[in-house]
């Protein structure tokens, strides 16, 4: 028998479970038809004697320790030119770490990375391109208008052979893009499946933590919006960050789903630019269009939401009419359409008004997808707005959770919200009743309204 054995095994695409043959659903994680057959090699005897060595020689690094002998020692970080990519990482890129950057195709994710790697002028860069020709990032580079002389591009996909540029230059940060086209000759099966991609990361992250050499990877999405590959991929890094907009819109946001070494609730907004992507300091301001022309519309309401632990200020427009064929349509964008449907609900049974006869289109303005619940209010105020075809008052902006009894509910960190209204100049700000425990009213310029019903909201804003 020869110490090297071929068998197949069948692996799930989405989580990665291993199984000896073909289920229609898999097993770990209950998915349908994502069963997929790999070749892969196992040592034979030759791998139990290797086991049966190790066995009877553990390591002293390895001894038990207790958590109060431990020292801990300091994180030593990079600063990235970035800001925002500095927000969300934490505090910056940290020595040693393997960072997963997805997205959608033509987001900007290689955009995000290059122009960040060529304003570093401290240290050697390696950037490992297995889709794009060195023509095209040079083009790209260009484009962006920041020259480097210590950024060095490596078009491969072999595994074996990064890992012999990595060891020939001894780079102080290498970028993958993207880790699906990376294979191993070791293994059998094309770049992107299960086994490839698990064992290409798991050989980076030993590079990683053996150099102290930060890896960065940048990884493909599925249909769903979820990091495409096994989801081991994601356990085996330090820090998956997801850089989502729409690319019909200017705006980009870079958030952390997973940070080992900060926290998961940052955000990072960035504006696509011809010349690359350009940080959004105060991304406020741009998202609350043009004031003079708000003030004299209806059907446009200010809401502050927050995005992560960042408050930001959201325009939400509601157009109200009469439906002009048999069945009314609703229609919406950034905002769940489930939602709007319970929001239209509670209008019309609590506080009377009649809207299922009606068409209802609504827009959360700059292309953003918001989800925090406390945007409701403001919500109920543009349709309330609109279908009275009343002008809110300028200068106001609302935050509140609408319950089915048509009663306003409160919000997280309202205090953080009332900060960045008075900071983008807005007047007055309605919440709900009791979410002030415990916030200092004196140190507080704003005139707050609070309410406890959707009835009161109204009768604030339009009596």
């Amino acid at each position: 028998m020869s110490a090297r054995e071929a068998k197949t095994t069948w692996f799930c695409s989405n989580c990665g479970t291993e199984s000896p043959k073909w289920t229609g659903r898999c097993p770990g994680c209950g998915e349908w038809n994502t069963m997929v057959e790999e070749r892969a090699t196992t040592g034979g005897k030759k791998s139990r004697q290797g086991s049966g060595q190790r066995r009877g020689a553990l390591s002293p690094s390895s001894a038990p320790v207790a958590v109060s002998k431990i020292e801990a020692a300091h994180e030593e970080r990079i600063r990235m030119p970035s800001a925002e990519l500095n927000r969300v990482l934490g505090g910056g890129l940290v020595t040693g770490s393997i960072i997963l950057i997805g997205g959608e195709p033509g987001i900007g994710k290689s955009t995000l990375v290059l122009q960040n790697i060529l304003s570093i002028k401290t240290r050697n860069i390696l950037y490992i391109s297995g889709e794009e020709s060195a023509q095209q990032i040079k083009m790209r580079a260009d484009r962006i208008g920041r020259p480097s002389e210590n950024v060095f591009i490596a078009c491969e996909t072999s595994l074996q052979n990064i890992m012999e540029h990595i060891e020939a230059m001894n780079p102080g940060l290498v970028i993958v893009d993207s880790i699906q086209t990376i294979a191993s000759d070791d293994l059998d099966s094309p770049p992107g499946t299960v086994s490839q991609v698990r064992e290409c990361a798991t050989e980076l992250l030993r590079y990683a933590k053996e150099s102290g050499v930060p890896v960065m990877l940048i990884g493909h999405i599925t249909k769903e919006g979820n990091i495409a590959g096994p989801k081991v991929l994601e356990h085996i890094v330090d820090a998956v960050l997801q850089f989502e907009g729409d690319t019909r819109h200017m705006y980009r946001m870079l958030r952390a789903i997973k940070n080992r070494f900060g926290s998961t609730s940052e955000l990072g907004i960035y504006e696509m630019c011809q010349r690359g992507l350009r940080e959004v300091a105060n991304p406020s301001e741009l998202l609350l269009g043009n004031s003079a022309e708000r003030a004299e519309l209806s059907g446009v309401a200010i809401g502050v939401t927050l995005e992560g632990a960042r408050p930001l200020m959201i325009e939400a427009q509601a157009l109200v009419s009469t439906a002009a064929y048999g069945t009314p349509q609703r229609s919406v964008n950034g905002f769940d359409s489930k939602r709007m449907n319970m929001l239209l609900a509670v209008l019309e049974k609590r506080v009377g008004f009649k809207l299922a006869a009606k068409d209802v289109f609504l827009n959360i303005a700059g292309g953003l997808k918001v989800s925090d619940p406390a945007l409701d209010l403001a919500v109920i105020c543009a349709v309330l707005s609109s279908n009275v075809d009343m002008v809110i008052p300028p200068l106001t902006c609302m935050a509140g959770e609408v319950g089915l009894s048509g009663e306003i509910r409160p919000v997280s960190r309202v205090e953080a919200r009332i900060r960045e209204a008075e900071k983008l100049g807005m007047d007055t700000i309605l919440i709900p009743a009791g979410n002030l425990k415990g916030v200092d009213r004196k140190s507080i310029s704003i005139r707050i309204i609070e309410v406890s019903k959707v009835e009161e909201a109204f009768r604030a804003l339009f009596a």
